[in-house]
C-alpha cells in the first residue's frame, strides 16, 4: 500500500510539475486576467467603492430574482476561497518557491479581480431559474447558453465534479490533520478519525442545500477571519521593524534572477501563480456557481461583489500569513516536516508560544470546514448539469465520504491532485472568458451608463 501511494505521489507530482512549469499554463492564467483588466478599463479599481456599497445591501431588493443576498453569496464564495490556501497554500508556496512566491500571488490576485468580475457577471447573465425558484449557474451554463459550446460545458462540469473532491475536499481534510498534528502530536497517525468527525459535520450542513450553506457561511466567515487576522496582526506587530526588509526580500526573490538565480525566480512564479489560483480561484470557474444564486436582476452588480474575493482572500489574508512566515524567519527553518499548515503554525508559535499554534489550528479547522461545505455546492451544481437533479443527493453523500479519504493520504499527493484538476477545470472557463469578453464589456458599460441609486425602504 505504501509503495502504491509513493508511486502515485511521484507520478502525479511529475504531471503537476509539467503542467505548472509550462509557460502556456502561466500565460493562459496571467494573460487572461491582464487582458480583462485592460479591456474592462481597470474595473477592479474604478468599481471598488461601488462594490463595497453593494455588499452592504443598500442596492438589494427582495423583488429581485435569486436565493441569497449579495452578502450571503459573497460569504459562500469566500468560505470556499478563504480556506487552507490562506494558511497551508501560502506556506507551501513559500516553502517550495521561496518568499518571492508571495509577490506572484499578489499579481494573480490583482488581475484576478477583473477575471472574477467577468466570470461572475456572465454567470448571472446565463443562469437558469427553475419554476420552484431554485437557481443553477456557472461556467457550464455560460458555455452552453452564452458561447454555444455544450460539449465544452459538459467537460467543465465533469472536471468541476472531480476538482471539488480534490481542492474543495481532500486538500481541506488533509490540511486540517496536518495543522492539528502540529499543535496536538497525539493526533498523528489518526487522520482517519479526524476525517470521520469532519465528514459528519460536513454532512450535517450540505444536505440542506445552498440556503443552509449560505447561512452557515455568513456566520463562520467573519468570525474565523477576525480570529485568524488578530493572531497575524500580533505576530506582525512584534516584528514591525522587520517588515520593510521582508517586503524587500519578497520582491527580490520574485524579480531579481541575478541575486537569487533564474531557477529560484522561476520557482517563485510557478508556486506563486499556482497557489494564487488555488487561494482566490480567479479564473477557475468555481465562484460563479455561488454568485449565480444571488438575489439581483443586475448581473454586473454581482460581478462587482465577486471582485472583492481576491482582494480579501489574497491581498489581505494571504499577505498577513506570508509576511508572518517571512518576518519570523520560519521559512528558513530546515525541518522538512514544516511545509504546509505546520509552517504557518510554527511562525505563529515563535511569537505567541503554544497559543499561536492553536490559533492556526483552530483557524485551519474553521477555514477548511467552510471551504468543504461551499465546494460541495459547486460539485453538486456540476453534477446537476451533467446528470440531472437526481444526481445531486448521491453526489453529496459521496462527497461527504471522500473527506475521510482526504484526511488519510499524504500531503504532497493531495496537493498534486488538486494542482492537476485545477488546470483541467480552469481551461474551459478561460475559453468562455475570451469568447464572451466583448459581452462583459457591453454589460459593464450599460450598467455604469445608468444612474445607480440605493433602494428605498418601500422597494426593499
Amino acid at each position: 500500500m505504501h509503495e502504491t501511494i509513493a508511486w502515485l505521489t511521484d507520478a502525479t507530482g511529475r504531471v503537476a510539475d509539467a503542467l505548472w512549469s509550462s509557460p502556456l499554463t502561466l500565460a493562459a492564467l496571467l494573460l487572461t486576467g491582464l487582458y480583462l483588466t485592460l479591456r474592462l478599463r481597470l474595473v477592479q479599481v474604478r468599481g471598488f467603492r461601488h462594490a463595497i456599497a453593494l455588499v452592504t445591501g443598500r442596492y438589494s431588493s427582495h423583488r429581485d430574482v435569486g436565493e441569497v443576498s449579495h452578502f450571503q453569496a459573497l460569504s459562500t464564495a469566500l468560505s470556499a476561497t478563504v480556506g487552507t490556501g490562506n494558511i497551508a497554500g501560502v506556506a507551501t508556496a513559500i516553502a517550495f518557491g521561496g518568499p518571492g512566491a508571495l509577490f506572484w500571488m499578489w499579481v494573480t490576485a490583482a488581475i484576478g479581480m477583473a477575471t472574477k468580475f467577468a466570470e461572475c457577471s456572465l454567470a448571472l447573465r446565463f443562469r437558469e431559474v427553475a419554476p420552484d425558484g431554485e437557481i443553477a449557474g456557472g461556467p457550464m451554463y455560460t458555455l452552453a447558453r452564452g458561447a454555444g459550446m455544450p460539449r465544452l460545458a459538459k467537460a467543465f462540469a465533469l472536471f468541476a465534479m472531480i476538482t471539488a473532491l480534490g481542492i474543495g475536499n481532500m486538500v481541506q481534510a488533509n490540511s486540517v490533520v496536518d495543522g492539528l498534528a502540529y499543535v496536538a502530536p497525539a493526533l498523528k497517525g489518526h487522520g482517519g478519525a479526524v476525517g470521520l468527525v469532519l465528514a459528519a459535520l460536513v454532512g450535517l450542513v450540505i444536505l440542506g442545500g445552498v440556503r443552509r450553506i449560505a447561512r452557515v457561511a455568513s456566520m463562520l466567515v467573519p468570525f474565523m477571519a477576525v480570529l485568524y487576522l488578530a493572531g497575524a496582526i500580533i505576530v506582525l506587530a512584534n516584528h514591525a521593524a522587520e517588515i520593510p526588509a521582508a517586503l524587500a526580500t519578497i520582491v527580490q526573490h520574485a524579480l531579481n534572477p541575478w541575486a537569487v538565480g533564474g531557477a529560484a525566480v522561476g520557482e517563485a512564479i510557478r508556486w506563486g501563480v499556482a497557489r494564487g489560483l488555488f487561494s482566490n480561484e480567479a479564473g477557475l470557474g468555481s465562484s460563479p456557481m455561488a454568485h449565480a444564486a444571488a438575489r439581483t436582476n443586475e448581473p454586473v452588480r454581482e460581478g462587482l461583489v465577486a471582485m472583492m474575493e481576491p482582494f480579501i482572500d489574497t491581498l489581505v489574508i494571504c499577505t498577513m500569513t506570508g509576511l508572518a512566515i517571512v518576518v519570523t524567519g520560519a521559512w528558513q527553518t530546515p525541518d522538512e516536516s514544516l511545509k504546509g499548515a505546520a509552517l504557518t503554525a510554527h511562525a505563529f508559535t515563535l511569537v505567541l508560544g503554544p497559543a499561536g499554534g492553536w490559533i492556526v489550528g483552530l483557524g485551519l479547522v474553521l477555514f477548511a470546514y467552510s471551504t468543504t461545505i461551499a465546494w460541495s455546492y459547486y460539485g453538486d451544481r456540476a453534477a446537476r448539469f451533467l446528470l440531472g437533479p437526481a444526481a445531486v443527493m448521491p453526489y453529496r453523500v459521496v462527497y461527504t465520504l471522500v473527506v475521510i479519504v482526504g484526511a488519510s493520504v499524504p500531503l504532497r499527493l493531495v496537493w498534486n491532485l488538486a494542482d492537476i484538476t485545477n488546470i483541467f477545470m480552469a481551461a474551459p472557463n478561460l475559453i468562455s472568458l475570451w469568447l464572451l469578453s466583448g459581452l462583459v464589456v457591453r454589460m459593464k458599460e450599460d450598467y455604469f451608463s445608468r444612474p445607480q441609486r440605493p433602494r428605498t425602504s418601500e422597494e426593499t
